[in-house]
């Protein structure tokens, strides 16, 4: 079996590194491993916060496109289910989440990142944000709603419907990020917020944190089903089947 994960646990933190090939691509199996480690350290008392990063040069580009475009319709289906219940399970977490964005994250990295408590990115001249419609994606609400909980409505509006890419200093000025710094300084950053968190009272922080994002889960979870079918509908189109194929051919030219 396969491992896409690297985890260390320092200081009470579990760092969780994103270790798929080059750019940390995610496909069904990875988004299993990620969930079940975000449960193991959930369920682990000796660990009081997450730090999820990638490495240098990307945090995650997202979605495999390459691989999920080979998916047949249950495993497509599956895939998007896993997705989902991902992002209510990493937004719900109780502790402390931070994402140590070390490179390019946009899409599906960009979604894993919004759904921490915080993020703080490598500068230089990488790229972050969520570009699904151009490639044909449909972006259910409940991820306009994880954006423009950071972001604000106007902002989210404008950029989703554009695919907009933001640098980490243009993402920063709008909110998206709380902190850019250098790469080699990231892991440093990330844990030392971490820490400034866990000093807190754990129930108090937990529980003022599930009230704040109730909204926000509730949404996710109560229109998952036609998120997916909404989702799966545009995936097998013919028009999106082409854009991903113009894609594929694209990266795999590389």
């Amino acid at each position: 079996m396969h491992s896409y994960l690297k985890t260390q646990v320092t200081d009470h933190i579990c760092y969780i590194q994103l270790d798929r090939g080059r750019s940390n691509a995610m496909h069904l199996e990875m988004i299993e491993e990620l969930s079940a480690t975000i449960q193991q350290q959930q369920d682990d008392p000796s660990v009081e916060a997450i730090v999820l990063q990638g490495k240098e040069g990307f945090f995650t580009s997202g979605l495999d496109l390459i691989t999920l475009f080979q998916y047949d319709e249950q495993q497509i289906r599956t895939f998007w289910e896993k997705f989902i219940d991902l992002l209510h399970q990493l937004a719900a977490f109780p502790k402390p989440s931070i994402a140590a964005i070390t490179g390019h994250s946009p899409a599906g990295g960009c979604v894993l990142a919004i759904c921490c408590d915080y993020r703080v990115m490598a500068e230089g001249e990488f790229i972050i944000g969520l570009n699904e419609v151009p490639v044909g994606i449909i972006v259910p609400s409940s991820i306009f709603d994880l954006y423009s909980f950071w972001i604000g409505k106007a902002n989210a509006h404008r950029f989703l419907l554009e695919g907009k890419l933001l640098s980490p200093q243009a993402a920063l000025e709008v909110g998206l990020l709380d902190e850019v710094v250098p790469f080699e300084r990231i892991q440093t950053s990330a844990g030392r917020k971490a820490k400034h968190y866990m000093q807190f009272d754990k129930n108090a922080w937990g529980a003022t944190k599930m009230n704040i994002r109730k909204d926000l889960l509730k949404n996710i979870a109560q229109t998952k089903d036609e998120a997916i079918e909404q989702v799966l509908k545009q995936w097998w189109a013919p028009s999106t089947r082409s854009i991903l194929k113009t894609i594929i051919d694209n990266l795999t030219k590389k």
